[in-house]
């Protein structure tokens, strides 16, 4: 078993290196977004596309095990979007990120995003070829969510707090779950947003915008 594990994970760090390849010769920043089920990841993509959508190339990846529901909100922002459905998997990999993007054809110098299915575990270890993994959790979820699912905390450079209008509501303390998420991982930003108020949603665009420019930086450079 641990052979075969190896071997998945091998044959799909080969396909995530040449995504990887391909973003950087288009100078498409990709974010991996993964969460739990029901953290607010679509309502916050649909806000972004709407937001930044007029002036970058927007382009959305959904991943969920059935259903096109969640593509077709972020198809009435105007962005470009594809669903991918997992069936009984768990997760997205490289290799239905590349066929994805061959349905798309998106301009280059835009902004991918890649909505995982809704899981902290599995797409913790599935490299996608993307710039950086985001991982959204909502103030309904536990506090503790980092110290239960250190892997994906770990593997992320961003944690949204989503919902953040909820919190008078909720027993919810934001700055014990930035304690443990960055017990997990030092280096990890925060960002504490409300997608459904637009309270934080600035600062995530601003976020969006500094990986931007870092890429642009980079590849100026060779």
């Amino acid at each position: 078993m641990i052979e075969i594990e190896e071997n998945i994970l091998a044959h799909n760090d080969h396909l995530a290196a040449h995504n990887r390849e391909d973003f950087q010769r288009d100078g498409t920043l990709a974010l991996n977004l993964v969460s739990s089920p029901g953290s607010g990841k679509t309502t916050l993509l649909v806000e972004t596309a709407k937001a930044l959508g007029g002036d970058i190339p927007i382009t959305v990846i959904e991943g969920d095990q059935q259903t096109d529901l969640d593509a077709d909100r972020i198809r009435e922002t105007g962005a470009l979007a594809v669903q991918v459905n997992t069936g009984k998997g768990c997760h997205l990999d490289a290799d239905m990120v590349r066929r994805a993007m061959r349905t798309l054809e998106p301009d280059p110098g835009g902004v991918l995003f890649i909505e995982n299915v809704g899981n902290l575990v599995c797409p913790a270890g599935f490299d996608l070829g993307e710039a950086a993994k985001v991982v959204i959790l909502s103030v309904t979820e536990g506090a503790d969510k980092p110290l239960k699912y250190p892997d994906m905390f770990r593997a992320a450079r961003l944690m949204l707090i989503n919902k953040s209008d909820l919190l008078p509501y909720v027993p919810f303390d934001v700055e014990t779950c930035i304690e443990y998420a960055r017990r997990v991982n030092p280096q990890i930003g925060v960002i504490t947003v409300s997608a459904l108020t637009g309270d934080g949603m600035d600062r995530w665009y601003g976020w969006i915008a500094a990986q931007r420019a870092e890429r642009a930086a980079l590849a100026a450079t060779g």
